[in-house]
């Protein structure tokens, strides 16, 4: 009989828990303004997290711990996985940004609250239950939103985060709100026992609705999908530039894995009623997206209509899954949208990157203007915003192109041709801006005394390393693909 409370499953869990409280204490001992030490032990702690992650997956651990509250499947160790390296790319670009500004003269919270917002995510990708969801939510966002407001003596900053903090609070109250719609219809928490009522047909039918549009609601405006991308560009355009990479990388795994369990694996019975709500976010987000952005001047606010518009190819992907009960398609269907998630996150990682090693003190490259003459200064950061950009786009041999085919075969395969159509010439419409930005890094003169850009050798090494994996992915996408099906469909039961 499997032990109810199983705490090796949640091994790394408990030692983030245990090396971020570690790092707060060092961290409140050392006085020293550089925090060298404290980033040292976040580094650490990231790679202790991926190898025991990856010999736990290589171990084949898995199972539920906790009374069901917490899974621990081969998705689960793959997208932890991926939010340990996100956070590690993530502190290693930022970490020259933060101290130029002096971020860490008082403290070096900035890393201590990673790792809190890194365990809030693990518990996010492990739910099992309504309850581990919502909990796993709220400790990400408290983390963020303090990071967020980090900056305490900019405005920007704190508007930003006052923003994040009460659009973030509502939604965070609409999604409990439609988690409470789905127990008063099912009498369940546990994500499995949902999907079997459900089945069953016990379920009260227009509660069990209500609640699908909550929820789907407080997803949308998690992974910042049209309608509910408001606090998007703003918060994006207001935090220091390292926090806003914070915000748009590993979360939005975090998010997506909870868009998994309680879409996929909870409410697959009624994919009829969520798949239309997904349909009308995904063009919406498409149409928005991609047309504010190009009336966009500051690189940060374009990523982030871009990142809405990315949004909106990832639910593609989602609600393309359910053909006629053919498994196949279905796990095809939802390994192209995680297979999307991880590009965009790549990609992200880049370009974010990229702003923050062109940022140096008492200069913020944030408007567009300010990547002229990008390829005289440095030919390696320019390359990689080239391949970015190409990325984003979706043009080959770039993995941005292979994840929106990908996506597009699914919702062909669905039979949505009409949506596939729409979604290609919303890409169209995001060429423009995109290539911009590459006119602007290799054919415009740059404004002023052109300053060489020198950022050492782990910071470029990594830059370069994130525009070749752009590259590998789009020549040879066969393996990462088949990992992304082969995990959903030993993950989730559909």
């Amino acid at each position: 009989m499997q032990n109810p409370y199983d705490f090796a499953l949640a091994l790394p869990e408990i030692l983030l828990l245990i090396l971020a409280a570690v790092t707060l204490l060092v961290d409140a001992m050392n006085k020293a303004e550089s925090r060298h030490v404290t980033f040292t032990l976040s580094i650490i702690t990231l790679l202790s997290l991926t190898g025991l992650s990856f010999w736990q997956w290589s171990e084949g651990v898995q199972g539920s711990s906790f009374g069901g509250l917490y899974v621990v499947d081969s998705l689960a160790h793959f997208l932890k996985i991926l939010s340990y390296l996100a956070v590690g790319a993530t502190l290693i670009y930022g970490r020259g940004y933060a101290e130029a500004r002096s971020m860490m003269k008082n403290g070096g919270e900035m890393y201590s609250l990673t790792l809190f917002a890194l365990l809030g995510q693990m518990v996010m990708i492990s739910a099992g239950s309504m309850l581990t969801v919502y909990l796993g939510v709220e400790l990400m966002s408290f983390a963020l939103y303090a990071l967020v407001a980090l900056r305490r003596d900019d405005l920007k900053a704190t508007e930003a985060a006052m923003k994040y903090f009460m659009l973030g609070s509502m939604a965070s109250g609409v999604l409990l709100y439609g988690m409470s719609m789905i127990y008063g219809a099912t009498g369940q928490l546990d994500l499995t026992l949902i999907a079997e009522v459900i089945g069953s047909g016990q379920a009260e039918r227009l509660p069990l609705i209500f609640g699908v549009v909550f929820i789907v609601s407080g997803l949308a405006f998690k992974l910042a999908a049209a309608p509910f991308h408001m606090w998007t560009p703003d918060v994006y355009e207001g935090s220091p530039t390292s926090v806003t990479l914070l915000l748009g990388a590993a979360p939005k795994l975090a998010a997506f894995a909870i868009t998994l369990r309680l879409l996929i694996e909870g409410l697959h019975g009624i994919a009829v009623d969520w798949q239309p709500m997904l349909l009308i976010l995904a063009v919406l987000s498409l149409a928005i997206g991609n047309i504010a952005a190009i009336a966009q001047t500051n690189f940060k606010r374009m990523l982030a209509y871009s990142t809405i518009s990315h949004m909106g190819f990832v639910f593609l992907g989602l609600l393309s899954g359910v053909v006629q009960d053919q498994a196949a398609a279905t796990g095809a269907a939802y390994g192209a949208s995680l297979f999307y998630m991880i590009i965009y996150v790549l990609t992200t990682l880049g370009t974010f990157g990229l702003i923050l090693l062109l940022s140096r003190k008492g200069f913020e490259c944030e408007n567009i203007s300010d990547l002229k003459g990008l390829n005289r200064r440095n030919p390696i950061l320019a390359g990689v915003l080239l391949l970015s950009m190409f990325s984003l786009t979706g043009i080959p041999p770039m993995a941005g192109f292979y994840a929106k085919l990908a996506v597009l075969q699914a919702l062909v395969g669905a039979g949505h041709i009409a949506i596939a159509v729409v979604a290609v010439l919303f890409s169209l419409i995001g060429a423009f801006y995109y290539l911009r930005v590459v006119k602007m890094a290799y054919f415009d003169e740059p404004e002023g005394e052109p300053v060489l850009i020198d950022n050492g050798i782990i910071t470029s090494g990594l830059m370069s390393v994130n525009g070749l994996l752009i590259i590998i992915l789009g020549v040879l996408p066969g393996g990462l693909m088949a990992l992304c099906v082969s995990v959903i469909e030993g993950s989730l039961k559909f």
